[in-house]
């Protein structure tokens, strides 16, 4: 059964491949537009303020369905998610990726010369198609430069998934966020995976269903490790070692690592203790 936040259908309109499963006025074909802008917020309303689901990075290409009053709505290509996205930050026709984006964060800049004006930062994962080099410095699509030093190609995965997630320490919390500027607990999960060559869903809900099926459940007493992933309802951190967890959460506002032991006694306080613990590395 496919997750509500999953399903590409509204009462007037839902996606082609649906028809015969979900009943709509009409069934459209996606198009395929890419994010041109730095990161975009897919919303649950297509307005500014409307409440932000989760983030399309640079690069990444949305599955357009709708559009009306300078907003799309569809899906993510990238894990499915579906909402609404300013039409100010996708265009057409999506440029193959060929290298992601390593460093936390970095400037596309306008020419390729780190004295250019930047036109906006990318984040970790961003998506570029990389042409012309001219000294330290790729056209990304020719959409701006970005310093070499700061891509690898787009089939590289980092060694461990946990060194990638401390580096977002730090990092403020935001609700839906999945870059270095603001991330919640599920996107620093998704965003580190993916750095790995793991691609996950992006809700927690979503990805304590979906992680048992790939990778082994410990018990929640069980002695913890490096890499476990801990879920609680609507929460899940890293393990950075048997004693420490790292997650971004709404009780600092940021990205933290601290005692399990403290997570966990606000968690039972708040009556939500431990739910499952997945284990990725053997």
């Amino acid at each position: 059964m496919t997750h509500p936040r999953l399903l590409a259908a509204r009462g007037d309109v839902a996606a082609a491949h649906l028809k015969g499963q979900i009943e709509a006025e009409r069934y459209a074909e996606p198009v395929d537009m890419q994010v041109t802008a730095g990161v975009a917020a897919i919303r649950r309303v297509p307005r500014d303020d409307g409440p932000m689901d989760t983030q399309a990075l640079f690069g990444e290409v949305f599955a357009v369905l709708d559009e009306a009053d300078g907003w799309a709505w569809g899906f993510s290509r990238h894990d499915g998610y579906v909402g609404y996205i300013d039409m100010a930050a996708l265009s057409a026709p999506v440029r193959p990726v060929t290298h992601r984006v390593s460093a936390l964060r970095t400037y596309l800049f306008s020419g390729p010369d780190l004295k250019s004006a930047p036109h906006c930062l990318l984040s970790m994962n961003a998506k570029i198609n990389a042409g012309e080099k001219r000294g330290r410095f790729v056209d990304a699509g020719g959409a701006g430069w970005v310093f070499e030093g700061h891509l690898v190609p787009a089939g590289h995965a980092e060694p461990d998934y946990v060194t990638v997630a401390e580096r977002f320490s730090g990092s403020p919390y935001l609700w839906g966020g999945k870059e270095s500027l603001g991330l919640d607990c599920s996107g620093l999960v998704q965003t580190s995976l993916e750095a790995t060559g793991i691609r996950i869903l992006r809700d927690t809900d979503m990805q304590e269903s979906e992680l048992p099926t790939r990778f082994a459940t410990i018990p929640a007493e069980a002695p913890r490790q490096r890499g476990d992933i801990v879920f609680w309802a609507g929460h899940v951190g890293i393990m950075v070692d048997e004693t420490r967890i790292l997650h971004a959460n709404a009780h600092y506002l940021q990205t933290v690592i601290e005692p399990v032991s403290e997570t966990e006694r606000r968690a039972v306080s708040n009556d939500s203790p431990v739910t499952s613990v997945i284990r990725l590395k053997g």
